[in-house]
């Protein structure tokens, strides 16, 4: 069924006939089903014809200088039939340029003054194949996705023109348009376009999909057809230093918002002017989102960063914790580049032992991103092979919600260690036994002169929760502590030039100090243990 009515009559003649194509008719015409707009655009220009060869006729005597009475549909016509050339021939109105662009070829024509071509040629089938060509050529692995378009800003001002031309006609009939009763161009494009791309990828368009596919369409007569808003609303066009220019969509909608009608009939031609060019593809971009892996490590080397450790651009030692499990990572996922966290960290002379310490890698844009939970354990055994300074265990797929869980409530979470012990007064066993008694001991400490340079000047309270000695010989001592996370083991045995208070040397009346300094626990629930 034939989506106008005789009421949409005049109307419809009146844009046919200034230019505009018959999908922007569609929209100002209020189609809100999708249907009408999914046609070829061939079959849409005859049909449109023929309901409109009664009133034609008598609007072309009023539009001043109007193009011929049938828009050279001859041209667009052979237009469109030369996209079903192209595959064979070379020639037709997409093609790919050198720097892997997408550009018409046919320079007769005749482009929509409204949409400046997005619905004409940009939703047929060969255009679509043409993007798709690029997607499947990316390498990335998709189960579904989800289309983006970002259109030249210059539509608005267009589609403001065109507005303004048929709401002043549809005044004349006594009846209304709102810029709301308008058929957005992005749903439009969106309606023809999800099908043909589901159909050519064989996957389904999600909105909540991880996987995105945006084209960016540009055009040459950007500036020459906003330039006007500029000087009119110059509060609302300012230069940024990401944007290339400053007419940017949200600068040109903020200024149509601010304009009134008779400045801009004054400016800008209403219907608007035939384009010179119609639309080119600026760029298609693939990307996925970002996915989460999470474990546990065990540091067995005292000779081993967390991260890579450079300092004033000269790398200190050859590896990290870091950059041995992210390398394998990276490879296997295929992605462009990743970000590390961890609850706590040790420093590059302690290990850390018992169930490990949680971590979670963020994989930027990923190529690869289905596994199965057999694969995963096989890199988890192939990062375990490959050094035998760490160790990971329960590698596994999370969410990014999930990562929260390692992070919340950090500093009220418990850490468990063992330390060697130098004190430079002989001691006795009784000397040390004293300290097995204390519990939930409260201590204030001052940043630590070794991290200053890179953490806040503050006095942060914490609490050793339980101690525990082990007698070696008179100058040495093995000390078992549980602590409140977040407290600098260190520093609460020598005492960092009185900055933590109290500490081991204060409570036993000597000069303390640590050699050895192991984790034993982190106790973070997180990630879930998996069976071996």
């Amino acid at each position: 069924m034939f989506p106008l009515t005789e009421e949409n009559k005049h109307v419809a003649q009146l844009l046919l006939s200034t230019g505009t194509c018959p999908r922007c008719i569609y929209r100002f015409c209020g189609v809100d089903f999708h249907a009408p707009y999914k046609l070829p655009y061939k079959e849409l220009l005859d049909e449109l014809q023929k309901f409109l060869e009664t009133e034609k006729d008598e609007l072309i005597s009023e539009v001043p200088n109007p193009p011929p009475k049938k828009i050279r549909l001859q041209e667009l016509e052979d237009g469109i039939d030369g996209i079903d050339n192209l595959s064979q021939n070379g020639e037709g109105r997409i093609s790919v340029i050198e720097d892997g662009s997408i550009a018409s070829k046919n320079s007769n024509l005749n482009v929509c003054n409204v949409c400046l071509g997005i619905l004409q040629e940009f939703c047929e089938k060969e255009f679509i194949k043409k993007v798709c060509q690029k997607v499947e050529a990316s390498g990335f692995e998709f189960t579904n996705l989800v289309f983006s378009v970002s259109f030249p800003p210059q539509l608005s001002v267009r589609e403001h023109a065109a507005w303004l031309l048929v709401k002043q006609e549809m005044g004349k009939q006594s009846l209304s348009l709102g810029r709301n009763d308008i058929v957005q161009l992005k749903e439009a494009y969106k309606w023809i376009t999800h099908p043909l791309f589901s159909e050519e990828l064989g996957v389904p368009i999600d909105g909540k999909s991880l996987f995105e596919v945006s084209v960016v369409f540009a055009h040459p007569e950007t500036v020459e057809d906003c330039h006007f808003l500029r000087a009119i609303c110059p509060d609302c066009f300012k230069p940024a230093k990401n944007k290339q220019s400053v007419f940017t969509r949200m600068a040109v909608m903020k200024a149509l918002n601010k304009i009134k009608e008779e400045d801009f009939r004054k400016q800008f031609p209403c219907p608007p002017n035939s384009p010179k060019a119609v639309c080119t593809v600026l760029e298609i971009e693939c990307a996925h989102g970002a996915v989460f892996v999470a474990g546990r490590y065990n540091k067995y080397s005292r000779n081993l960063p967390q991260t890579p450790w450079i300092i004033d651009g000269e790398r200190k030692l050859e590896s990290s914790v870091e950059e041995l499990i992210s390398d394998h990572l990276l490879a296997v996922f295929k992605a462009e580049s990743f970000n590390f966290s961890s609850s706590g960290r040790e420093d590059v002379d302690v290990r850390t032992l018992g169930n490990g310490r949680p971590f979670a890698i963020e994989l930027v844009n990923p190529h690869r991103v289905h596994f199965t939970s057999q694969e995963i354990k096989e890199l988890q055994q192939k990062i375990n092979n490959s050094s035998n300074k760490i160790q990971v265990r329960d590698l596994q797929l999370v969410t990014r919600e999930a990562i929260g869980h390692m992070k919340e409530g950090e500093e009220e979470k418990t850490k468990s260690y063992s330390a060697l012990i130098w004190t430079n007064k002989a001691i006795q066993k009784k000397d040390i036994e004293f300290l097995n008694g204390i519990k939930d001991l409260k201590i204030d400490q001052k940043t630590p002169l070794r991290v200053l340079h890179r953490r806040p000047l503050a006095v942060r309270t914490r609490i050793i929760h339980s101690m525990e000695t082990c007698y070696v010989d008179e100058h040495h001592f093995h000390l078992y502590l549980k602590t409140q996370a977040g407290t600098y083991i260190k520093e609460f045995v020598h005492g960092d030039f009185g900055r933590t208070k109290p500490n081991i040397g204060s409570l036993m009346n000597v000069t303390a100090d640590i050699l050895e300094l192991d984790v034993e626990s982190v106790d973070v629930d997180w990630p879930p243990a998996l069976d071996d």
